[in-house]
């Protein structure tokens, strides 16, 4: 196996001169015996994929150039060059691969990526400071937020009824009766 293509081992180097990242997926196994990595796909709209050159692999988020990109079914299908055969593609299995945020598509008005949600104040439209959102747990059918303070946890339901206002950095929520 080529050096230039071992994924990185799991540790976390972090500097401020390192460039910001959004995971997309996470490399389930190998595709064929060409060397494409089949990945959960993380993002909602992996057709952007396209435009990108590079792709940044596991914790230390090492870049690679990307070959190609396409979807099948409900997988993405990745080939970053090099990439040859599926023994080297077996090796990245299980790494997280990011794209460059500036890489990233644009959302439209009132949509957040969730590193955007993350540390958010919680304040209820009654003016109550609920804590800060440490969590999103993605359910399926709609997010729940985890808002902690001190030790108490509050589980919010991303629905426009409990979810009032979005403006970092805070958050106005309604609480529905039941959700304390």
């Amino acid at each position: 196996m080529s050096k230039a293509l071992r994924p990185p081992r799991a540790r976390r180097r972090k500097s401020e001169s390192d460039p910001q990242f959004l995971a997309i997926g996470k490399v389930l196994r190998p595709q064929g015996v060409r060397g494409e990595l089949r990945l959960e796909i993380y993002t909602g709209s992996p057709a952007h994929l396209k435009d990108v050159e590079t792709v940044y692999v596991g914790d230390e988020q090492s870049p690679y150039p990307l070959e190609s990109s396409r979807l099948h079914q409900k997988i993405l299908l990745i080939k970053l060059k090099g990439c040859d055969d599926r023994e080297q593609a077996d090796s990245f299995r299980g790494q997280i691969i990011a794209i460059a945020r500036a890489d990233a598509a644009p959302l439209r008005a009132g949509q957040f990526y969730h590193h955007q949600i993350i540390g958010l104040a919680v304040i209820s439209d009654e003016g109550e400071q609920l804590g800060s959102i440490t969590e999103i747990i993605e359910t399926g059918a709609n997010d729940v937020y985890v808002v902690k303070n001190g030790d108490e946890e509050l589980l919010l339901p991303a629905i426009s009824s409990v979810i009032l206002k979005i403006e970092p950095p805070q958050m106005i929520v309604h609480l529905l009766d039941g959700l304390r």
